[in-house]
């Protein structure tokens, strides 16, 4: 867990390199020295983007590349001007934006043989998933849970999310889950 402290240091560190990246096209470069140990550990987040509450940008690392603190402020930029969904951000946006940070645990294999056995062991608003199979992949952070509260639901989002058909089964696929710690 994160104290206070922690979290509005990566917040700030998310909006600095988001106006880096406004005056010159990339991630601000970080001096993990400068940051708590803490925070220069390896870790994997997703900074998602809002402007009057819509969301404008959502990018991250499922996996621990990087310190924490990297990790922040390359998916800060991502977010902000790589999302495909999104045209690069614009100067005048900035005043508007709020900042969401989401940490997230080490993802681990759920054991299920059947759709029905997968349903059972998913649990909601505790959870991210992470679908892999043949070539696709999608995710969705736990926060999803709240357009999504029902197991199905979410489970047929993620297949369409992975670019598989919401009815699509089989039994090569793969089903992490993770938590996030998230602000």
């Amino acid at each position: 867990m994160l104290n206070e402290s922690q979290r509005t240091s990566l917040t700030a560190l998310a909006q600095c390199s988001i106006v880096h990246g406004i005056r010159y096209g990339c991630p601000i470069k970080v001096d993990t020295s400068q940051y708590d140990p803490i925070l220069r550990a390896q870790g994997a987040c997703f900074v998602t983007l809002h402007r009057h509450n819509q969301l404008r940008g959502c990018i991250g690392a499922l996996q621990a590349k990087h310190p924490l603190v990297e990790d922040v402020a390359i998916n800060a930029y991502a977010a902000a001007f790589q999302d495909p969904r999104f045209p690069p951000m614009k100067k005048n946006e900035i005043d508007d934006l709020s900042i969401h940070i989401s940490v997230l645990s080490k993802p681990e294999p759920i054991d299920f043989s059947t759709e029905e056995e997968l349903l059972k062991k998913m649990r909601p608003g505790v959870d991210g998933l992470i679908l892999v199979d043949r070539g696709h992949r999608g995710t969705f952070l736990p926060s999803v849970w709240d357009t999504l509260p029902e197991p199905k639901a979410f489970l047929q989002q993620l297949k369409l999310k992975a670019g598989l058909s919401e009815d699509y089964w089989s039994d090569s696929i793969q089903i992490e889950r993770y938590t996030t710690e998230s602000w």
